[in-house]
């Protein structure tokens, strides 16, 4: 509010009561506005009401003094200070009045010491705001280096269009699988490293660019590959029951490796059972007869199919001198006395278009 003052007194700031859509024509046209000269005293005086947050200081805002012929309009005297009584999270009621992004940005970086402000390029056309602001202001100069935006396909990147999902329960909250945001994508199983590779990779381009979520999984599958604990699972909708008839019984336990290529990772108990569970999927596609290898087990012969109301079941035998798994079909299992999980499936994307383009007016 200090530096508020200064630009006030100074000359560069003035106090505006012209309305929202009126002053959005005087600056698309190049028209000042009719408190611009007003005196240094009117416009402290109106200030000082902004700060109180009374009725009349709510008509009010302060606008930087610059240049309303300006080629580019979003430098055509800016709000610089606008009232708002909504308590705000941290300060509460404390204050009534807050500084716009345009005026707030380039003092907080000075001030903070940032020497170098990355910005993306949609910034580029306020980059001389920023630089006037820092020069009236009378504080240390910082650097602009512009970057181009990343854009990824059925990704909706806004913040102000994400809040609409929040707002209308569409999604769990900002922590949402299917956001873009870093908690949401870390929550789907995205390691700071595999993230802190991609951003690395973009650089500081200026082109923009789509990017397909492919890649980022990729480097993420990369990381967590070595390290990820190997278990079987089976859809309980979708699970079908092997007999075994010259399988263990009582059943049978072996300790294995979570991980065949990393035993750092630990050891689990296989279990080895008479019944068994198997994928639906994969029953259909076996006939009488046909050998078949239940993954990390042996081989095994399909003795008999049976169907009853629509559920299917297997009768095999074990083949253990069987040591040929090339031309086998590989069937995941599990046994019948197995732990229940609970899965929650999310859709990948909450928009089904690759990009989402601005609707073109019709011409009358």
């Amino acid at each position: 509010m200090k530096f508020m003052e200064k630009f006030i007194k100074e000359g560069n700031a003035y106090a505006d009561d012209t309305p929202k859509d009126l002053m959005k024509e005087e600056r698309t046209k190049g028209i000042e506005s009719k408190h611009r000269e007003d005196s240094v005293e009117d416009n402290l005086k109106h200030w000082k009401e902004m700060i109180e947050g009374t009725p009349e200081g709510q008509k009010w805002c302060i606008r930087g003094k610059l240049n309303m012929k300006d080629k580019v309009k979003c430098l055509r005297d800016p709000v610089f200070f606008r009232c708002n009584l909504t308590p705000h999270h941290r300060t509460g009621t404390k204050y009534k009045a807050y500084p716009c992004y345009d005026f707030a940005c380039p003092i907080i970086d000075s001030l903070e010491g940032v020497s170098h402000a990355m910005r993306t390029i949609e910034y580029r056309d306020r980059n001389a705001l920023y630089k006037w602001v820092q020069e009236k202001a009378g504080i240390p100069k910082t650097e602009i280096q512009d970057f181009s935006r990343l854009s990824l396909v059925n990704t909706v990147m806004s913040k102000r269009k994400l809040q609409y999902f929040v707002d209308k329960g569409l999604v769990e909250g900002w922590n949402d699988p299917r956001f873009p945001t870093v908690q949401g994508i870390m929550r789907r199983g995205l390691t700071v490293p595999a993230l802190t590779e991609f951003m690395l990779e973009q650089g500081a381009s200026q082109n923009t660019n789509l990017m397909s979520w492919d890649k980022i999984w990729s480097m993420n599958k990369k990381v967590i590959d070595p390290i990820a604990p190997r278990y079987s699972a089976i859809s309980k909708t979708a699970a079908c029951e092997l007999l075994i008839e010259n399988g263990p019984e009582p059943p049978q336990s072996l300790t294995v490796p979570l991980h065949q290529k990393n035993e750092a990772v630990g050891k689990k108990t296989l279990w080895f059972t008479k019944k068994v569970l198997i994928e639906l999927d994969d029953a259909k596609l076996l006939k009488p007869e046909e050998k078949f290898t239940l993954y990390k087990w042996g081989n095994c012969k399909v003795k008999d199919i049976k169907e009853d109301n629509g559920k299917l079941s297997l009768t095999g035998e074990l083949l253990p001198d069987d040591k040929d798994f090339k031309l086998t079909k590989k069937v995941t299992w599990i046994p019948v006395s197995y732990t229940h999980l609970r899965a929650h499936e999310t859709s990948l994307h909450l928009v089904c278009r690759l990009l989402l383009e601005k609707k073109k007016k019709k011409k009358k």
